[in-house]
């Protein structure tokens, strides 16, 4: 017989605050077509992308992160000192120790709090929200501050004309707290490991020690290229559309309902036709919400989907209450799926 108590945590979880920041500087589809051969309606027609924003050198992954942070705790009515555990998905924090979790939990004043990092792409936002909804019902932390940040314009080629207008820069965040009902439903997560080439980074970091660098990539100029997000735009666009539907299906039947009881859908905001092939194939009613957050934000990964949720509501297009499926998918290939109730 087990001589350990029993965790004494909340009977749920729910979403209580989020917070969103997007870099000053914003980028049309003008500026990145100084790099490549293509035009301003090929763009928009392919991704939906009319502009994106770009950091600057202030704008880092770890002051991103606070003023979204900021504004998710003070929209959740807590004191930053009440956060017991501080959870970033991020791919573009580029040390590789310590976590960035650690400065930003410091920054906010939220004492010392369990912090670190994972690294789940665009799936990461959904990945971080399942692990806070755990701690908070197992009882290891009262409120979880999640994060998704990333600087993808550091990890852009500009002359890669399939990639180049795709990423932009943010941070949102979201605090998770204790609540008396169901607010965060079932998570369906998973990964396809057989198809991880199809989105991954040109080349390694250790490519770029002392050695032999002539198998490393080179512009025009012939200058050896920083690594880069690249991807096989065909096969992860027809995996996201036909495949990525099925999952978001699996959320609403785990939460008990249909599509029906929607009143929003906060999809990765990976490109529009995806977003609006999705919507098709679960047969959305007229009266949901659809988060269309990437035509002036672009594809920002982990942070897509906190971002795309507080402008729904900071403009008014959902309310606090409604019931949202969310969900995340790309590299690696995984996902995240689930069915929460908007803060």
């Amino acid at each position: 017989m087990s001589k350990i108590k029993p965790s004494k945590g909340a009977p749920y979880a729910r979403i209580l605050g989020v917070g969103g920041y997007r870099p000053t500087r914003v980028v049309p589809n003008e500026v990145i077509l100084e790099k490549i051969d293509s035009s301003d309606e090929w763009i928009r027609s392919r991704s939906g992308i009319a502009t994106r924003h770009w950091a600057s050198p202030e704008e880092t992954v770890a002051a991103m992160s606070v003023e979204a942070s900021g504004k998710a705790i003070a929209d959740a009515g807590i004191r930053p000192e009440q956060i017991g555990a501080v959870v970033v998905s991020t791919v573009s924090h580029f040390h590789q120790t310590p976590a960035i979790a650690t400065e930003i939990a410091d920054r906010i004043g939220a004492g010392k709090p369990a912090a670190f990092d994972i690294s789940a792409g665009c799936a990461g936002f959904g990945y971080g929200l399942t692990l806070a909804k755990g701690m908070i019902v197992e009882g290891s932390a009262e409120y979880v501050l999640v994060i998704g940040v990333e600087r993808l314009s550091d990890l852009t080629d500009l002359e890669d004309r399939a990639t180049a207008f795709l990423f932009g820069d943010g941070a949102g965040a979201v605090v998770v707290g204790p609540s008396d009902e169901p607010h965060i439903g079932p998570t369906v997560w998973g990964s396809e490991g057989d198809k991880s080439e199809t989105i991954k980074q040109t080349v390694p970091w250790n490519d770029f020690r002392v050695g032999d660098v002539s198998q490393l990539p080179v512009n025009e100029r012939g200058e050896i290229k920083f690594p880069a997000i690249t991807q096989e735009g065909q096969a992860v666009f027809r995996w996201a559309v036909f495949e990525m539907a099925k999952v978001a299906q699996q959320a609403l039947d785990a939460a008990g309902i249909s599509a029906d009881d929607l009143d929003v859908f906060i999809p990765h905001q990976a490109n529009l036709r995806i977003i609006d092939s999705m919507v098709k194939t679960l047969k959305l009613p007229e009266h949901v919400t659809v988060a269309r957050d990437v035509e002036t934000t672009g594809n920002t990964s982990a942070a897509s989907i906190p971002l795309a949720m507080e402008r729904l509501l900071a403009t008014g297009k959902a309310k606090s209450g409604d019931t949202a499926l969310v969900i995340g998918f790309g590299a690696g290939l995984v996902y995240a799926a689930t069915v929460v109730t908007l803060p």
